[in-house]
Formats: structure tokens, sequence, C-alpha cells
């Protein structure tokens, strides 16, 4: 058997067993819960990845910042081009080394949540994004038990995602699918500040 022929019947085997596995799946008649944590980069910009897959089928999205302040990011600037299709909000007031005062930050995490909680009930929007919500539990500004519960609130069609690192092990069991992002190498640690258009 050639090099070619074995490759080919290796396909053909993996494509049967993928399309079992396919035909045996459901397709989602709800939304889904998606967390994207870990210690790696990324987790926000897969994030804003699927908003635009979302905005790319027509759906309507909602974005709710827990923990960046109010600086100009590149991807805030493009979904400004969509009005029609997504709501923005940015409600955290900086970094939590910056910030300083936890009462503060409690305050602002609970008006975030209450935003979310409303966009995630009232049924207009297709997908809401959760930014830096794991960093607002992990400091225990808000409760991992109330976001749970505000998940399971939420319109039987809304999907969402959850951004941050760690993120807990409450919120990880109820999602359906939970991503964690590896730091390998980081231009950070060899003296590189974050570039514009790359990393905000």
């Amino acid at each position: 058997m050639t090099d070619d022929t074995s490759h080919t019947e290796k396909m053909k085997a993996l494509q049967a067993e993928q399309r079992k596995k396919t035909d045996a799946a459901d397709v989602p008649d709800r939304g889904l819960v998606l967390v994207h944590t870990g210690n790696g980069k990324g987790k926000s910009s897969s994030a804003f990845g699927v908003i635009a897959r979302a905005l790319g089928w027509g759906h309507r999205v909602g974005v709710v910042q827990f923990i960046k302040g109010k600086w100009i990011t590149g991807e805030r600037q493009f979904f400004d081009k969509f009005p029609d299709q997504l709501e923005w909000h940015t409600m955290g007031e900086g970094f939590t080394w910056d910030t300083q005062d936890k009462a503060r930050d409690i305050v602002a995490a609970e008006a975030a949540f209450d935003r979310a909680k409303t966009m995630m009930a009232n049924g207009s929007y297709n997908l809401v994004v959760l930014d830096e919500i794991n960093i607002a539990m992990r400091y225990d500004y808000l409760s991992t038990h109330a976001v749970v519960e505000g998940l399971k609130a939420r319109d039987s069609q809304t999907s969402v995602i959850l951004t941050g690192r760690d993120a807990k092990p409450e919120l990880c069991d109820y999602a359906d699918l939970v991503s964690e992002m590896v730091e390998v190498k980081h231009p950070f640690k060899a003296g590189l500040k974050a570039k514009r258009g790359v990393d905000f």
C-alpha cells in the first residue's frame, strides 16, 4: 500500500467516525454558556471573535465589561460600527491594582452585573459577553452563586460568554464549554509593552 493510499484510507475512517458522532449529536435548542479562562492571553480576544461571528449572522449582541476602564481599544472602535446590532457597556473602573478601593470596585461590579442580568433575561440578545467577570468573582466583588443564578435566569435562547482568569469551579461546572488559555511565552516578560492593534 502506497503512502497516498494509506493516507486516503485513514482519512475515510476518520470521516466515517466524525460523521457518526455528528449524526448522534443534537442541535442545541437553547443558548450556551462558554467560559474563557486561564493565565494566557486571548480570553477576551476569543470572545470578540465570537461576537464577530454572531454579527455576521445578523444576531444581536450585548457586552458588559467588568474590569477594564474606559481606555480606547481597537475592538471597541470596530464594534461601534454596528450600533443596530451591538450594545456595549464598559462599567469597570480599571485594573484592580489601579483602583485600590474594594468597596468602590464592589459597587461597580454589582452595577455591571445588574445591567448584565437585564440583558440576559430580556430575550432580545442572541449573545451576551461578560468580559472579565471572572476577575470580579476572583476578588469577591460578586458572588459566584449569584452569577450562576443569573445565568440560569437568562432567556433560553441567549448564549453567554464569561471571560477572565481563575474561573470559579461552580461556574465551570455549570458551563457548556470551558476553554483555558495557557501562557507559554509573553512579550511583556521580555520588556515589551502592549502593542496597539495586537494587544488592544
